[in-house]
């Protein structure tokens, strides 16, 4: 964890929380946990970022039992839910993961119907405004994609007046064909969100798929032209790369002793990388306490890291 920065931070997260089944140490038992990109990242950034800080996760689930499990989860981490609507009649969406001896995961989705689709709905959903208090909004392209494409198309508006005012927006790919109607539509929505973005944080293998770029070279080569946006390219066990000539390296990366799950690998470094950047260390510390959390996520099953270690 970084140096407290003098003015106490308010950071939104805003995504889908989901009901996560994951295989348990016995065989045919599953384990269920909540979890969700953006949340996984508020849950570690939260963590990570010094006490009088405030992160809320913004995001809509249901009035079911397992919302309420839910939520209570999220405000046990400290995570603060007043941005959360509770829908009448849809619920959270539901993922299953499959490890492989690598460790290398794959996900079975149930999320066509979520609650979460509806945070921003014309009717019932939550004003734009609302999220005028925070400093610094987050999201992913995952959050992009389950949104309907009005909601898309007012939140990055209201994104690009919130910078004007001040705020500060920070973006991660994330990008899941499946989500998407079709690649060009990806395209168009993930590049309009690194086009204002100010703290970009990129996973290699998804902006080369999303993108065809050739190889990371290129793929920093492409966000010069998106603007002045500080932020690292994430390329796994090889350690982040800065999106910028003048933003200095940390190194060598530590490489991970054992890959039990890599879920959350990333999630996790944008949670404590956003935790040190915001609380004024470099962009070489940054990196290296993303990287550094990272290692430790995927020794471990599932997304969210138990706070004894074990």
């Amino acid at each position: 964890m970084s140096s407290t920065p003098a003015t106490p931070l308010s950071v939104a997260c805003i995504g889908e929380a989901m009901i996560e089944l994951s295989q348990s140490d016995m065989p045919d038992q599953m384990v269920v946990k909540f979890a969700g990109d953006t949340l996984n990242t508020a849950i570690y950034l939260r963590r990570n970022l010094g006490a009088g800080h405030k992160v809320s996760f913004v995001s809509a689930v249901g009035r079911d039992d397992f919302s309420d499990r839910m939520v209570a989860f999220i405000e046990s981490e400290g995570v603060d839910t007043g941005h959360i609507l509770r829908h009448p009649e849809k619920l959270p969406g539901i993922y299953a993961i499959s490890v492989d001896a690598a460790g290398e995961r794959s996900f079975a989705y149930w999320r066509e119907s979520a609650a979460a689709r509806t945070m921003f709905d014309a009717k019932g959903g939550m004003a734009f405004d609302s999220l005028a208090g925070f400093d610094v909004v987050y999201l992913s392209a995952i959050t992009l994609a389950i949104l309907p494409e009005a909601a898309r198309a007012g939140l990055l508006d209201w994104i690009a007046d919130f910078r004007e005012r001040g705020g500060r927006f920070a973006f991660d790919s994330n990008y899941r064909p499946r989500l998407w109607q079709d690649r060009a539509t990806a395209q168009h929505w993930v590049g309009r969100a690194w086009g204002i973005c100010d703290i970009a944080l990129p996973s290699v293998d998804d902006e080369m798929d999303l993108f065809g770029d050739a190889d990371r070279t290129a793929v920093i080569a492409r966000f010069a032209g998106y603007g002045p946006a500080v932020g690292a390219l994430k390329c796994g066990g090889d350690g982040p790369v800065a999106l910028s000539r003048n933003d200095g390296e940390p190194g060598p990366f530590r490489r991970a002793e054992k890959v039990v799950d890599s879920t959350a690998a990333g999630d996790s470094f944008v949670g404590a990388f956003l935790a040190s950047h915001l609380s004024g260390a470099s962009l070489a510390q940054a990196m290296q306490a993303g990287h550094d959390q990272a290692v430790e996520v995927i020794g471990h099953r599932g997304a969210i890291l138990p706070r004894d270690g074990g």
